[in-house]
């Protein structure tokens, strides 16, 4: 016998979804203001950050999660697609800054603190958390990792056709690293990238936490009794 899975309101995590999508609003609001500031201040360049574009991503997921369960439905495929995938880009975010580019980043002095913190960390840690505790979601065929990637690889594309008019982060400076260096570490992140896939795949099996979209509806009945 399967032993049984412990179920929380679905309200609480559907709560916690839309504080998580306003925080990540607030802060690149935040961060744009500031960097608004700039002499070297480009729509496009502010707007062409994987940080700035994986955050907003998450924000949708985060919105089009919580509606789900607040309209106790059972989240479709495409919803859960989109949710790991920006789960997988979260963690990404937050492995890249905090292991490479930590320094880099206090560096500049048009860096909002507070917003910076929201966008690399917690955010990023709260995808996570979500995704692993949150059972509000079927089993992700695996032959859907090719979806995940393709976001990361027209990010990429997009941004090396650019060339040195937009270089967002040091590793992808082909003056300073030449196109071998770039090369390589486009390689280890792509590789970065589908094992986080691969293992956000293998997570959506597992349930830790189940939604209960009755205790929403029981409140409501008895607080119009």
């Amino acid at each position: 016998m399967r032993p049984s899975t412990t179920t929380v309101p679905a309200v609480v995590p559907a709560a916690l979804r839309l504080l998580a999508a306003l925080a990540v609003v607030a802060a690149v609001v935040g961060q744009w203001v500031r960097s608004i500031e700039s002499p070297v201040y480009q729509f496009a360049n502010f707007f062409g950050y994987f940080t700035i574009q994986s955050n907003l991503i998450a924000a949708v997921a985060f919105v089009v999660g919580a509606v789900f369960l607040l309209r106790r439905r059972a989240a479709p495929e495409w919803s859960v697609v989109l949710r790991g995938a920006a789960a997988t880009y979260m963690v990404t975010t937050g492995i890249v800054y905090n292991v490479l580019l930590t320094n880099v980043a206090l560096d500049n002095s048009f860096n909002v603190q507070w917003s910076n913190d929201v966008l690399h960390k917690w955010i990023p840690l709260f995808a996570l958390l979500d995704w692993v505790l949150v059972g509000d979601r079927g089993r992700i065929a695996w032959r859907r990792l090719g979806v995940f990637l393709v976001y990361p690889l027209v990010w990429l594309v997009v941004v090396l056709l650019r060339g040195q008019s937009f270089v967002p982060y040091p590793f992808l400076d082909v003056e300073r690293l030449g196109a071998g260096g770039v090369a390589v570490w486009c390689l280890v992140i792509a590789v970065v990238i589908a094992g986080l896939s691969a293992v956000v795949i293998g997570l959506s099996r597992v349930r830790v936490l189940g939604v209960d979209h009755e205790a929403a509806r029981r409140g409501a009945q008895r607080s119009g009794s």
